[in-house]
C-alpha cells in the first residue's frame, strides 16, 4: 500500500509540474463561455445533485439483469458508432488537439470494450461437510470518474460500457477544453437508456468543470471509488480523500529495433502507432532505441514509409520552439512540454522545425542523444526521436531508462523470442508489444482488448468491468448437501 501511494504521489507531482507549465501559456487562462447544454438528462448544475441522482440510478441498475445492462451497454457502442463524425468534429473543434479521422474512429472502437460477457463467468462455489460458500462480483455504487482532454468522448464511452456491465453508475469529471461533447453525448446516451429501460440518469456530469468541482467529486459520500484518466488531473487529491483509486498514469513507451528485425514492419507498425491521433495515445511509440548495425537501413525504411526525417539543426529548432526549460538549481534544466504544440500535426511541428511538409505528412522523426528533451519527456506529438545503441542490451537498458519506471508500455521488434522476453522481464510494464503497432495491445490490429483506461500505478492494468467489482463471498452454513 506504501508502495501505491508513493507511486500515486510521483503521478501528482508531475501532473502538477505539467499544469503550472500549461497554466504560463496565455490561453490556459482565457475566459470560457458559459455553456448553452441544458441541464436534463445527466447534466447537472452541482456535483451535489449529481451524485445524488446517479446514487438512486445504481439502486435500480443493481437489480438489472445481465441482458438489460448490455442493452444500455449496446445504446453507448450504438451511439458512438452511428453518430461517430458528429461527435468527432465536436471534439476535435472543442478540444483542437488530435486527428479528426482518428477522433472519428476512436468511437467506433467501443466495439472492442468489453461489456457484460466478462460477468456471465461461473461464480467460485465451493462446498464441504460444513455448508456451501459462493464468490461473486458485486458493484461498488457510484463511481466518480475524471476525463482528460485527449479523449473526451471515447473515455467516458469505454468507461461507462464497463461500469454499466459491473451494475455501478457514475459522475464524470470532464476537463473544461473537452466537456461540451462529452455532456452532449452523455445526454444521448442517458435519453435512450431512459426511453428504452426506463432509468434515468446513470451517467451523470456537471455543467461546468473545475478543479473544485473535481475534489468535491473525491471527496463527494455518495461516491464510492474514483477513477482517474490522464490529462491534467489532480491524482493527488484523489488520492487523500480515503477513497479506493484507480489511477491511470503517465507513460513514455520506448520501442526497441533489434539487428533481427523485419525492418519495414517496424517502421510501419511505428508510424502507424505513433501518428494515431497525433500521438495523443499514453501507449503510442514515444522514441526509438535501434542497434547501431541496422540503424541505417531502418531509417531509410522509415523514409520509404513515408515518415520524413529531420535534421540535427531542424530538430534543434523544432526542440525549441515546443518545450520550455526550467532549472533545478543544479545547473541542469528540466524540459516542459509546450500546450501549443500537443497533439498538433506533423505539419505544424515541420513548419517550426524550418521545413514545408505535405499536410497529410502522418510522422516526422530524427536522430538525438539518449538525453535529449524528446526522449526524456511523453511529449504526444508526431515527432519520434530515434536512438542509436551498441546492441540490443544497451537499448533494453536505454528503454527502461527512458520510460521512468512508469510500467506503462513498451515495444520491441525482434525475431528472437529469447530478446523479447528478456526485454519484457526488465521493462515488467502492464503493456508490452512484440512486432505489432502499440494499438494491437487494444485489440485494434492485435489480439487485446480496448479501454482508455490503463492502471498503471495502481496495477489495475487495462479496465474492464471487473476492475469495477468488489469480491463478495456468500456462505451458508449446513446448507445444500447432495452428497
Amino acid at each position: 500500500m506504501q508502495i501505491q501511494e508513493q507511486m500515486i504521489a510521483e503521478i501528482a507531482k508531475e501532473v502538477v509540474a505539467r499544469l503550472r507549465v500549461q497554466m504560463q501559456q496565455p490561453q490556459a487562462s482565457a475566459p470560457r463561455a458559459k455553456s448553452t447544454i441544458p441541464t436534463r438528462d445527466g447534466v447537472f448544475a452541482t456535483v451535489d445533485e449529481a451524485a445524488n441522482a446517479a446514487f438512486e440510478a445504481q439502486k435500480k441498475v443493481a437489480l438489472m439483469s445481465l441482458e438489460d445492462r448490455g442493452r444500455m451497454i449496446e445504446i453507448v457502442r450504438r451511439i458512438c458508432n452511428d453518430r461517430r463524425e458528429e461527435l468527432g468534429r465536436m471534439e476535435m473543434e472543442e478540444t483542437k488537439v488530435g486527428r479528426l479521422d482518428h477522433k472519428i474512429l476512436k468511437l467506433t472502437n467501443m466495439r472492442y470494450v468489453l461489456g457484460v460477457e466478462t460477468m456471465r463467468t461461473s461464480s467460485a462455489a465451493r462446498s464441504d461437510n460444513t455448508g456451501l460458500c459462493i464468490i461473486e462480483r458485486a458493484p461498488w455504487g457510484v463511481i466518480g470518474m475524471m476525463l482528460p482532454v485527449t479523449h473526451s468522448v471515447p473515455t467516458m464511452a469505454a468507461n461507462a460500457i464497463n461500469i454499466l456491465a459491473a451494475g455501478n453508475t457514475a459522475v464524470f469529471g470532464p476537463h473544461p477544453s473537452g466537456a461540451r461533447v462529452a455532456q452532449y453525448a452523455l445526454q444521448l446516451f442517458n435519453r435512450e437508456i431512459e426511453s428504452e429501460l426506463g432509468v434515468a440518469n446513470v451517467l451523470t456530469t456537471i455543467l461546468e468543470p473545475s478543479i473544485e468541482a473535481a475534489e468535491q467529486i473525491f471527496n463527494h459520500p455518495k461516491i464510492a471509488l474514483l477513477c482517474v484518466t490522464g490529462g491534467p488531473v489532480v491524482v493527488k487529491a484523489a488520492s487523500k480523500s480515503g477513497k479506493r483509486v484507480i489511477a491511470a498514469g503517465p507513460g513514455n513507451p520506448p520501442v526497441v529495433v533489434d539487428e533481427t528485425a523485419d525492418l519495414d514492419r517496424a517502421a510501419e507498425s511505428i508510424i502507424a502507432g505513433a501518428s494515431f491521433d497525433n500521438n495523443l495515445l499514453c501507449i503510442g511509440e514515444k522514441e526509438i532505441f535501434v542497434v547501431a548495425s541496422v540503424a541505417d537501413k531502418f531509417i531509410d525504411a522509415m523514409r520509404r514509409a513515408g515518415a520524413v526525417q529531420l535534421d540535427a539543426a531542424q530538430i534543434d529548432r523544432l526542440t525549441k520552439a515546443a518545450f520550455t526549460f526550467e532549472g533545478d538549481g543544479k545547473g541542469c534544466a528540466r524540459a516542459h512540454v509546450k500546450k501549443d504544440f500537443v497533439g498538433k500535426d506533423a505539419a505544424v511541428l515541420a513548419s517550426a522545425a524550418g521545413l514545408h511538409v505535405p499536410a497529410d505528412t502522418l510522422l516526422l522523426f530524427g536522430e538525438t542523444k539518449e538525453d535529449h528533451p524528446y526522449v526524456v519527456e511523453e511529449q504526444m506529438m508526431p515527432f519520434v526521436p530515434v536512438v542509436r545503441v551498441r546492441d540490443v542490451d544497451a537499448g533494453i537498458a536505454a528503454a527502461v531508462k527512458a520510460e521512468h519506471g512508469y510500467r506503462h508500455t513498451a515495444i520491441i521488434h525482434t525475431q528472437n523470442a529469447e530478446t523479447a522476453t528478456r526485454m519484457a522481464r526488465a521493462m515488467n510494464t502492464t503493456l508490452f508489444i512484440q512486432n505489432a503497432a502499440s494499438p494491437a495491445s487494444l485489440g485494434v490490429g492485435g489480439p487485446g482488448y480496448f479501454s482508455h483506461s490503463i492502471a498503471t500505478p495502481t496495477g489495475e492494468g487495462i479496465t474492464t468491468p471487473l476492475t469495477f467489482t468488489r469480491e463478495r463471498q456468500m456462505v451458508v452454513g449446513n446448507a445444500l448437501r447432495i452428497v
